[in-house]
């Protein structure tokens, strides 16, 4: 049964209730009540023989045991009803017999945006391709949520690029946890990234914070166990880290720190503790991992032989709050170990054999959901599905993984923080606020017709002979002048100018010429990264000077001037990076 349950009688495993519809052919979880008789159960989806495991050095405590689950449950919604019981029909369909498969758990600082991507996917799968409502509802009573007011968005947009904060505190929470973080801590923000998902659901990009960073923490209205708001005075030229816990600074204060130091707005948080790594990384059987040579570190207590490993429990947890066994030994060679440990944990939470398993789903999502803080813009189950679903359309080499650059605080003798690098990461936050992928992004989810692309084919004019009025039609406020000094100084189309506003706004940025501009238009569209369809065959107009120009209409999709309209190929500013399907050994 459910591990959190401690082995209570009366205590349901939800992975024993699903039954096949013979109908829909799909099984179905239903959730008996009570009163309800006991009926043979029919366990769905075939857990085959997982990857080979390698032994680790170290003996891991026992991961399924009561010492974190007791820290780690919580009640369920009261008030749950349960509908009558379905007749079914007793007989199985060939093929759709399966094996129950083995528990798992998670981990700790990278484990907590995975305890997102991993436990939200499990609940989108569940509501999504079983319909479990009450199951739903359920899990709802697991989540806790913190109102974090104006920090964040009210709601959750689908139609939009969206921003995340993950939080892991060092805050210790039931016994197997005294080797990590400060003793006593208030919880501050030991693990953050930051992860960006595209409009277009084509790329994301999870953001690394280091908690050594110094920055400016602002002034952070935090609402009070009674209902009033108390203002938390900000503070200059700290650590990270302290945004939260610190003189009862709540996860609104991060996520505005977060807006001070980058310029980018946070939408939502998520936030675990050390417990939710193990956890999580036991619901899903085990995460893979490498190092590159022998570890041995009697600080965090891992040991394991060079070569690949399943880790799972206290072994995950270990294995992403070591810091002495990787490179220079400091927080930033930890933060790449972390996301390395995500990227795993991300590719085992897409893969086929936790997918299609309805029992392992359902562990994982008590597990994620009893691990989880978030706001209560999307503190609700269907919420976080829906975050799931959206998240579930990115591809995993779509993914970036990336820190914020940073360099060592010129003011110390003995090198401690770091602040941020003003060279390089300007050009990292533009390109999160712009909606700019770090990667190359090659699929389109529709294919542009022959006859378009082709309005791409053929001789290019030279920029100085290109001709062009550019009218703002929902770009932000004064996007066309800035376009135009852009074109004009750097790209070297000196027959432009600003017309002004376009008559109404359109969603994305659209290219009208004549016939005999098509040469003019080819140029102008490879300097701006317009594809096919935005080019518009039709009529030129007149410009100031009477002559005939084309005409450039900034849409909403307008990111910025000098950034390229297909920017998911836009050159990357040369910091270290990598992307979540690559599998790397950690050194």
């Amino acid at each position: 049964m459910d591990t959190q349950g401690h082995g209570r009688a009366n205590d349901v495993d939800p992975a024993d209730q699903w039954v096949l519809n013979p109908q829909t052919g799909e099984y179905e979880l239903q959730l008996p009540s009570s009163t309800a008789q006991s009926r043979p159960r029919s366990a769905p989806g075939s857990a085959g023989p997982g990857p080979r495991r390698s032994t680790p050095r170290r003996s891991p405590n026992a991961v399924g045991t009561s010492d974190a689950d007791a820290t780690q449950h919580r009640t369920a919604a009261p008030g749950r009803e349960v509908p009558p019981q379905r007749r079914r029909s007793t007989s199985v369909e060939p093929g759709r017999r399966g094996r129950r498969p083995a528990k798992g758990k998670t981990k700790s600082r990278a484990g907590k945006i995975l305890l997102w991507t991993g436990g939200i996917m499990a609940c989108v799968v569940l509501t999504a391709g079983v319909g479990g409502y009450l199951y739903l509802k359920h899990l709802e009573g697991n989540v806790t949520t913190t109102d974090v007011g104006s920090a964040g968005s009210s709601s959750f947009s689908k139609d939009e690029a969206f921003n995340i904060l993950i939080i892991g505190t060092d805050k210790r929470t039931g016994e197997g946890n005294k080797g990590y973080g400060d003793s006593g801590s208030v919880g501050h923000a030991d693990t953050n990234i930051l992860l960006h998902v595209s409009k277009d659901r084509t790329n994301a990009t999870a953001l690394s914070i280091p908690r050594d960073m110094i920055v400016d923490i602002p002034d952070c209205p935090t609402k009070q166990p009674d209902g009033s708001e108390k203002v938390i005075p900000g503070t200059q030229g700290k650590r990270f880290n302290i945004s939260l816990g610190q003189d009862g600074r709540d996860p609104g204060c991060t996520m505005r720190t977060v807006k001070e130091a980058t310029g980018i707005t946070v939408d939502h948080f998520m936030m675990a503790d050390f417990n939710a790594v193990k956890t999580l990384t036991t619901a899903v059987n085990g995460v893979e991992v490498c190092v590159a040579k022998d570890v041995d570190d009697e600080d965090s207590k891992l040991h394991l032989d060079a070569g690949p490993h399943t880790i799972q429990g206290e072994d995950a947890l270990a294995f992403v709050r070591t810091r002495h066994s990787w490179g220079n030994k400091g927080d930033l060679d930890r933060i790449k170990v972390q996301q390395q440990f995500l990227s795993s944990l991300m590719r085992k939470m897409s893969s086929s054999d936790t997918l299609t398993s309805p029992s392992k789903l359902i562990k994982l999502a008590e597990a994620a959901t009893k691990a989880l803080t978030v706001d209560t813009g999307i503190g609700k189950v269907s919420t976080l599905k829906d975050v799931a679903l959206e998240l579930k359309q990115v591809p995993t080499k779509n993914i970036t993984m990336l820190t914020v650059p940073v360099k060592d605080n010129p003011t110390e003798k003995v090198k401690a923080t770091v602040v941020i690098d003003e060279a390089k990461a300007p050009q990292v936050f533009d390109m999160i606020k712009s909606d700019v992928s770090f990667t190359e992004v090659k699929e389109k989810k529709e294919k542009e017709a022959a006859a378009v692309a082709a309005r791409l084919k053929g001789e290019k004019s030279e920029p100085s002979e290109v001709r062009v009025r550019i009218l703002n039609g929902g770009a932000p406020a004064g996007s066309a002048q800035q376009e135009l000094i852009h074109l004009q100084t750097d790209a070297g189309v000196a027959k432009s100018e600003n017309a002004g506003n376009a008559p109404a706004e359109i969603a994305r940025t659209t290219l009208e010429y004549a016939p005999d501009q098509a040469d003019q238009a080819r140029a102008l569209a490879e300097i701006l990264g317009l594809s096919g369809a935005a080019m518009k065959p039709g009529e030129s107009v007149t410009n100031s000077q009477g002559l005939p120009t084309m005409t450039l209409t900034l849409g909403k999709d307008f990111k910025d001037a000098g950034v390229k309209l297909n920017a998911a190929s836009a050159d990357t500013p040369d910091v270290p990076k990598s992307t979540a399907d690559k599998v790397e050994c950690a050194s």
